[in-house]
């Protein structure tokens, strides 16, 4: 690919393929998440980056070498990698003395950050901690919310949505009930957030609906917030923005009530209820001897005859 003048012009099908596929679309891409490591890692922390890596596979880039950024105090290295491996979420692991175990959560909007969360690891138990069968690779998982804090306070409910971007998984039309095996908890309680992993067991239950048991296979975590970097209101309003193609188009004449019936209203013509057809029956016949709208029978006849 050549740079002439800002603009770059592929040289090969390939490359306009490669830029082709980075084109806005009305549909966007699957958010895909990059999670990279600090200068200064412990043992947690880097375990915790492969076992939060695993839950995103496939569409996660693990970087295996350190990388000295300070994503509060300077995020253009982090924008420039985003840009790179086409990310629009991240998770950067660091530890140091004053903030130990440290994990932050963040997303993007056109290459830059959005939101932020710092949060630090009180106490971790891997994957390979818990011995149980785990959930195949890809696996969609339902996300579970739980406590106050996710409901009343701004920070929270910002961090519930940054959550939900980065564990939701692919959007599907449906879904199975044997692939609804995966479930993330998440509970805030006095401060802290506490995550849990679960694998959904179906068992026989004596009849058509299957009896639900939930066997934990990891990895957990307790996480105290920390830091926030949270997008303002105007930047937060035009990242939600959908394009004009994506908006339902109105239809006239067609409404709903309350309860989502759906009613349409026709516009017809004038009908005139004298010459409407009906079906032929025995009963309407007219006899003999009945007058037609109060005139004699026999008027209407000698009329017709002179006729």
């Amino acid at each position: 690919m050549t740079n002439l003048d800002g603009v770059v012009k592929p040289k090969t099908k390939r490359s306009k393929r490669f830029l082709q596929s980075r084109e806005p679309k009305l549909t966007e891409n699957f958010k895909n998440a990059m999670i990279m490591k600090g200068g200064n890692t412990s043992e947690t922390v880097t375990q915790a980056l492969k076992d939060i890596y695993a839950l995103r596979k496939p569409n996660a880039v693990l970087y295996k070498k350190k990388n000295i950024l300070r994503p509060f105090e300077d995020s253009t290295s982090l924008e420039f990698f985003s840009k790179k491996s086409d990310c629009s979420l991240f998770l950067f692991g660091s530890h140091n003395k004053k903030r130990p175990n440290n994990l932050i959560f963040g997303r993007m909007f056109d290459f830059h950050v959005l939101d932020m969360f710092e949060l630090g690891i009180e106490k971790f138990t891997s994957l390979k901690d818990i011995k149980n069968n785990k959930c195949a690779e890809g696996t969609k998982p339902m996300l579970v919310f739980a406590g106050e804090l996710f409901d009343l306070d701004p920070e929270y409910k910002r961090l519930r949505s940054v959550l939900t971007d980065f564990f939701r998984g692919p959007t599907v039309s449906a879904v199975r009930l044997a692939g609804l095996e995966h479930v993330l908890h998440f509970t805030a309680l006095e401060g802290k957030i506490y995550m849990r992993s679960y694998r959904v067991l179906l068992k026989k239950s004596g009849c058509r609906t299957p009896r639900i048991e939930l066997e934990e296979i990891g990895p957990a975590f307790d996480f105290v917030l920390r830091r926030t970097h949270l997008a303002s209101d105007d930047l937060y309003k035009t990242a939600h923005k959908q394009p004009k193609g994506l908006k339902p188009k109105k239809k006239k004449n067609i409404s709903h009530d309350a309860f989502g019936t759906k009613f349409g209203r026709l516009h017809m013509q004038k009908q005139n209820l004298d010459q409407l057809r009906t079906r032929k029956m025995k009963g309407l016949r007219k006899r003999k001897g009945e007058t037609v709208n109060g005139e004699d029978p026999t008027s209407a006849k000698t009329a017709k005859t002179d006729a």
